[in-house]
């Protein structure tokens, strides 16, 4: 059996919620989501955190994520694992800003060799779906193994522990 670790960024505060309305939740999707797999197939659950303090305010929220994303700033990570190299499947998730991944994750992936891995995004989103995410996931971690993944509908994530846990384990 692969030796599998869910690595994940997620913001708590406010986001879109059903009906596009703004909600407060003290927990991020993507992070719910990364816990539902986690608990699915065991492994390791790392959470990726941004050196950098997001507005908890979704709409400034957004205009940061789009200047960072605008001018390919490479936020800073605050620690990462110490090695993947134990690790052959690496469960990804982020939300969708901007059509990609938030610009931490750019860093995280460029942080380390991906060649022999296979990678298995994750993204929460509200309708976007990847966007062009798991196309620069391919761009950057190169000699990887990057499969299709899931996209879930963030606002819906806390329903979805049966299918989201489901698929997790048909991914090994």
């Amino acid at each position: 059996m692969a030796k599998a670790i869910t690595i994940f960024f997620s913001i708590k505060g406010q986001t879109l919620g059903a009906g596009m309305k703004i909600v407060e939740q003290k927990k991020g999707n993507t992070a719910i989501a990364a816990e539902f797999i986690h608990n699915a197939i065991g492994g390791e659950l790392f959470e990726i955190e941004a050196a950098r303090v997001y507005s908890k305010d979704h709409m400034t929220l957004i205009n940061e994520a789009k200047q960072e994303l605008q001018a390919g700033t490479r936020v800073e990570v605050k620690k990462y694992p110490e090695s993947l190299d134990d690790y052959d499947t690496i469960f990804l998730g982020y939300p969708n800003w901007w059509n990609t991944m938030p610009m931490v994750m750019f860093t995280f992936l460029e942080h380390y060799d991906w060649t022999g891995k296979r990678i298995i995004p994750f993204c929460t989103n509200e309708g976007s779906g990847f966007g062009e995410s798991v196309r620069d996931i391919k761009k950057i971690a190169k000699g990887s193994d990057v499969k299709d993944g899931i996209t879930i509908t963030g606002s819906q994530v806390k329903n979805m522990e049966n299918r989201i846990s489901a698929w997790a384990k048909g991914q090994l």
